[in-house]
């Protein structure tokens, strides 16, 4: 079972739509202690940094500890970024900092911001989470925010500036753009994600 975390930053509806088309069994737990049965946890989001506050002590306990015993932890989109030490646009929030570096806006003023619609991924590692995705295949991103590109960026896009698209350290992975909006590229990176789970 995949654990679904809703801290109320965005619909969970297509996203739980896209994990059920690939056989997916989720649930969406009330409290923290109920992430002790999960195989593995899906932190999707949309919307302001500042709704990771939500996500209080006793989640990022709980959510620690199952990445302790290496089960597998995917970030989308604001939740790829919740994996970061933190962002600018919530300076006063602590991410969950299992990856180095502060999230930040685009600056470049040559494009619109935000970000959205459909992009290419520029492949730089290979991984797990990229398995079977052609370099330069094109996905939907709708943001503002961007995580830095660093050791764990497995893949970056441009949009004015480079900016790290999907970024994995073993078992932890994150997308910043909407694998459930991607079609069939997307739909391959969360079966990738579900091939991590033991």
């Amino acid at each position: 079972m995949i654990a679904l975390i809703d801290y109320k930053a965005g619909n969970l509806t297509s996203v739980r739509k896209a994990f059920a088309a690939l056989g997916a069994d989720l649930f969406t737990p009330e409290r923290p202690e109920e992430l002790a049965t999960a195989d593995a946890i899906v932190v999707p989001g949309v919307g302001h940094f500042g709704a990771t506050k939500a996500l209080g002590p006793e989640w990022v306990e709980a959510i620690l500890g199952r990445v302790g015993e290496l089960r597998p932890l995917l970030g989308i989109c604001l939740g790829m970024q919740w994996l970061f030490e933190g962002s600018e646009e919530a300076p006063e929030l602590p991410g969950l900092g299992l990856l180095g570096g502060q999230c930040y806006r685009l600056r470049s003023t040559d494009v619109k911001v935000p970000h959205v619609g459909w992009n290419s991924l520029d492949m730089q590692r290979e991984n797990t989470i990229v398995a079977d995705v052609a370099d330069h295949s094109q996905v939907y991103f709708t943001h503002s925010f961007v995580a830095p590109v660093t050791g764990d960026t497995v893949a970056v896009t441009s949009h004015g500036e480079p900016f790290a698209s999907i970024v994995q350290r073993g078992h932890v992975a994150g997308v910043q753009f909407h694998p459930e909006k991607s079609g069939e590229v997307g739909l391959q990176v969360l079966r990738n994600f579900l091939s991590m789970v033991g």
